[in-house]
C-alpha cells in the first residue's frame, strides 16, 4: 500500500539519534547523582533497560508525523521530543511489569527482578522481592518525571509547546486509564468485546501510534486534515510499508 507520506525518515538513523539523546541525558543524571552521593544503579539500570531490544517505535512515528506535515529534515527539536516519548514508554513498561509480576522483558529479566537480586544480600526472599518491586516503581517514576526534560530542552517555540503539551498530557492520562481498566478487569472473563477493545486502545494503541503521530505533526503546525490522514493510514497499516 502507498504510504501517507513519501520520503519517510531513515529509521536506523533516527534510532541512533534518539539513543544518543537518551544516553547523554542519563549520563548527565548519573553525574548529578554522583555529586549528591545517590545510588549509581538507578541510572545504570535505566540505561540498561533502554539499551535492550527497544524498537523506538514511538519516536519513529513521531518523526513520521513531522514528515507528513513538513516533508523533510529532522531538527533537534523533533529528535528530543521523540526521545521524550521513549522515556515515557520506559516508565509504562517498568510499571506494567511490576503490576503483572512479569519475569522477563525483551528476552532479559524485568527490572524489578534484577533489583530484587541486587538487593538480596541479608534479606529474606520475600523482603528482597518487596524492595525490588518498590525500587522498580521508583525508577519508573523517575522515567516518567524525566520524560518531560528532553522536551523542555528541545528549543521548541512557544507555539510548538502550546500545540504539543495538551497532546502529551492527554496521552499520559489515557495510558493510566487504560492500565487501570486492564488491572481491574483481570480475572473477570467477559464477552464484552467493546470493553476489551477499549482497554487495548487506551493502554497501548493510542500512546503507541496515535499520539506520537499527532505530536510530531503538531510540531510542524499540521492541519486537521493531516492529523486525520495520519490516523487513518495508521489504522489501515499503511505507515512504514505496513510493518
Amino acid at each position: 500500500m502507498t504510504s501517507v507520506v513519501s520520503g519517510l525518515p531513515d529509521a536506523a538513523a533516527l534510532r541512533g539519534q534518539v539513543t544518543a539523546v537518551l544516553d547523554g541525558f542519563l549520563e548527565h543524571k548519573a553525574g548529578m547523582a554522583a555529586g549528591l552521593r545517590m545510588p549509581a544503579e538507578v541510572t545504570e539500570y535505566l540505561r540498561d533497560f533502554l539499551a535492550v531490544g527497544g524498537k523506538r517505535l514511538r519516536p519513529l512515528l513521531c518523526a513520521t508525523g513531522w514528515h507528513a506535515a513538513y516533508g523533510h529534515g529532522m531538527p533537534k527539536a523533533v529528535v528530543r521530543t521523540a526521545a521524550s516519548l521513549e522515556m515515557f514508554h520506559t516508565f509504562c513498561l517498568i510499571h506494567d511489569d511490576v503490576m503483572d509480576d512479569s519475569g522477563s522483558r525483551r528476552g532479559a529479566p524485568t527490572l524489578h527482578r534484577r533489583l530484587t537480586q541486587h538487593h538480596r544480600n541479608g534479606r529474606a526472599a520475600g523482603a528482597a522481592e518487596r524492595v525490588g518491586a518498590g525500587a522498580a516503581i521508583l525508577i519508573g517514576d523517575l522515567a516518567l518525571a524525566w520524560s518531560h526534560e528532553p522536551l523542555h530542552t528541545a528549543d521548541l517555540t512557544p507555539a510548538q509547546l502550546d500545540a504539543v503539551l495538551p497532546l502529551i498530557d492527554d496521552m499520559r492520562s489515557e495510558v493510566m486509564y487504560g492500565q487501570y481498566l486492564d488491572i481491574t478487569t483481570a480475572g473477570h472473563p467477559t464477552t464484552d468485546v467493546d470493553q476489551a477493545l477499549r482497554i487495548a486502545r487506551y493502554k497501548t494503541a493510542k500512546y503507541t501510534v496515535e499520539r506520537p503521530l499527532h505530536i510530531g505533526a503538531a510540531l510542524a503546525d499540521a492541519s486537521l486534515a493531516v492529523h486525520e490522514a495520519l490516523l487513518t493510514s495508521a489504522c489501515q497499516g499503511e505507515l512504514w510499508g505496513g510493518q
